[in-house]
């Protein structure tokens, strides 16, 4: 069953990457901070109706248990975002992505794992193929430049700060899903409903901080009936992550690096102009 979790994490988060590009704007210096709280919202709502129908009694210090967790995860959101303001989703989704062979090193390393010679060689192959793709899209976008046959937004320039971002989600993000392997299948610290409402409540909160800072501090217009892009965005986003949690919590070290993959390949659209 992990792989079929693994699968539909991969076609959510796939369309997710989809309007979180068409949802980033490089004049908006909130955009980021804008989408943050779309996915903090929907995600509140899903875990309020999963909690009651699902009747489950849930303990608030889950949210403190599981917090080394949420933030991770949270953290390279964000940070992802915002590189998406500045980056080719197609070069930014590879580098990414490449978050999954993190975390299987990083369980190799730390925990005691038979493998065989199969499964050694999808992880590699997979991880070898999301790296060579990055290369093969950024070979050809300086191709494209060179020739001018394709006329590339400013907010695509690539430069050292921009490619900063993916780079850090990679790690934070490998980070967050080792902790979270460790939480859920190495250690079995919290169960997998727990850690999805813990979850979700937790970024419910930062995309309340989130509002009221933008609200009242910056004082931004923000109406989130109008941000469309954004909303189907978080949908999907809260989709795949709860599908997520199951593949983790029965394959870690195996389920990371091919929905990390498959991610890449169901969001690899054209390039898309917003």
């Amino acid at each position: 069953m992990w792989f079929l979790f693994a699968l539909l994490t991969a076609l959510a988060w796939g369309g997710a990457d989809l309007f979180y590009k068409k949802g980033s704007d490089s004049h908006d210096r909130f955009s980021h901070i804008k989408i943050a709280i779309m996915v903090g919202l929907v995600m509140g709502i899903h875990a309020t109706a999963y909690m009651f129908i699902q009747g489950i009694n849930f303990d608030p210090l889950d949210l403190i248990r599981y917090f080394p967790v949420s933030a991770l995860y949270i953290l390279s959101m964000t940070i992802g975002y915002i590189g998406l303001r500045y980056m080719e989703l197609s070069i930014a989704s590879p580098i990414q992505n490449s978050s999954g062979a993190v975390t299987a090193i990083l369980l190799f390393i730390f925990f005691t794992h038979d493998l065989s010679i199969i499964e050694i060689l999808g992880v590699t192959i997979i991880t070898l193929g999301v790296i060579g793709i990055a290369i093969l899209e950024k070979r050809a976008e300086r191709e494209a430049l060179q020739n001018r046959a394709t006329r590339i937004d400013k907010k695509y320039q690539i430069g050292f700060m921009a490619i900063t971002f993916p780079l850090l989600y990679c790690l934070i993000d490998g980070l967050g899903t080792f902790a979270d392997a460790i939480y859920l299948d190495e250690l079995s610290l919290i169960s997998e409903d727990a850690a999805l409402l813990a979850y979700e409540f937790t970024f419910f909160i930062c995309a309340v901080f989130a509002f009221t800072y933008l609200k009242f501090i910056k004082k931004q217009q923000f109406n989130m009936f109008k941000e469309r892009v954004k909303g189907y965005a978080a949908i999907f986003e809260t989709t795949g992550q709860f599908f997520y949690v199951f593949a983790m919590s029965s394959n870690a070290i195996i389920a990371a690096p091919p929905y990390c993959f498959l991610q890449h390949f169901f969001g690899h659209p054209v390039p898309i102009i917003s």
